[in-house]
């Protein structure tokens, strides 16, 4: 790999961390170009897969919508599996790679078909609106999906003063007080967001006096209520490049930090840090494996392909 190469991850990647993932990298790039494929990486990879071979980055609403514009024949996702089952209902004719299967979620781990099944028969005519963060098993045996950057937009956009919204309790709590629509909830939660507490906050300011705190709405409601703002991953990385506070936390997970403080350099982070165990599957080692082997291809059963599909569509029409 040249030296102009690697000035591009200059503020990104220390020298002596570009000596040890340098030949990863390099390799990465390689198979890239051999077997036409395409890297798509979320805000939650580390930087020398977000910075370093990632084609594509942002949050799981962004990753929907640009899976939609690639062209090479092969996708990689650095994520989790539920964004892996997306990128193939949006690109059924593309080949899509999982590095690493183990790669889960509890959101959607928390959440089945029968158990909106149960939520219909309890609140008969109400629609349900499903987080991304969900099987595609879950988004075919419901209405339309959300994200956590988009989720106001699409309940509003339903006309109706009740929804059922799951998986995330606490994600659909904090979106209910900003619609005023009645909202029906079901008890999962993200197993990063949840671990943060008012009291960590608290301390936050405490320790950092003029701290900006933003927080993801995948935390409690008492959580968001002490940050001084709340959005999705993308929405924290733009309110940073667009205030450029002096100082800033973000309350979410850690490699967020690392990702937006590399291009804003004049922003200091305090840097909470609770990990992904799942996100963080997605080692240099594991993507070049992936591409080395064609592993692990994701298939989706035919049958729930159509109205998982047009869930996602719905979502992706609103905004």
């Amino acid at each position: 790999m040249s030296i102009a190469t690697y000035d591009k991850v200059r503020s990104h990647i220390p020298p002596v961390e570009w000596a040890m993932v340098e030949p990863e990298i390099r390799a990465i790039e390689a198979l890239k170009r051999e077997h036409d494929a395409v890297i798509l990486a979320h805000n939650y990879m580390t930087p020398e897969v977000f910075h370093g071979v990632a084609d594509i980055v942002g949050d799981s609403l962004a990753l929907a919508r640009e899976a939609q514009t690639v062209e090479a024949g092969t996708i990689v996702l650095a994520g989790v599996h539920f964004m892996a089952e997306t990128a193939k209902l949006l690109n059924p004719s593309k080949r899509v790679l999982l590095p690493d299967l183990r790669s889960g979620c509890s959101l959607a781990e928390s959440i089945t078909p029968a158990d909106i099944a149960e939520l219909r028969r309890q609140h008969p005519g109400v629609p349900v609106v499903t987080y991304v963060n969900t099987s595609a098993a879950v988004k075919a045996a419901s209405d339309i999906c959300c994200t956590s950057g988009n989720a106001v937009e699409v309940i509003e956009s339903l006309g109706v003063d009740k929804v059922i919204m799951i998986p995330d309790q606490y994600l659909a709590r904090n979106i209910a007080a900003r619609t005023g629509v009645e909202v029906i909830t079901h008890p999962g939660a993200c197993e990063v967001h949840e671990r943060f507490t008012p009291a960590d906050i608290r301390q936050i300011r405490d320790d950092f006096p003029g701290v900006t705190v933003l927080a993801h709405p995948e935390c409690p409601p008492p959580v968001v209520a002490e940050a001084d703002y709340a959005g999705s991953t993308a929405q924290m990385q733009d309110f940073v490049v667009r205030n450029q506070p002096r100082r800033v936390a973000l309350i979410t997970e850690c490699s967020m930090s690392d990702n937006v403080a590399a291009d804003n350099p004049d922003v200091e982070f305090v840097r909470p840090c609770n990990l992904c165990p799942h996100m963080k599957r997605n080692t240099l080692t594991a993507i070049r494996r992936s591409l080395e082997l064609g592993q692990h291809e994701i298939t989706l059963d035919p049958a729930l392909e159509v109205p998982a599909r047009r869930a996602i569509e719905r979502m992706l029409e609103v905004k």
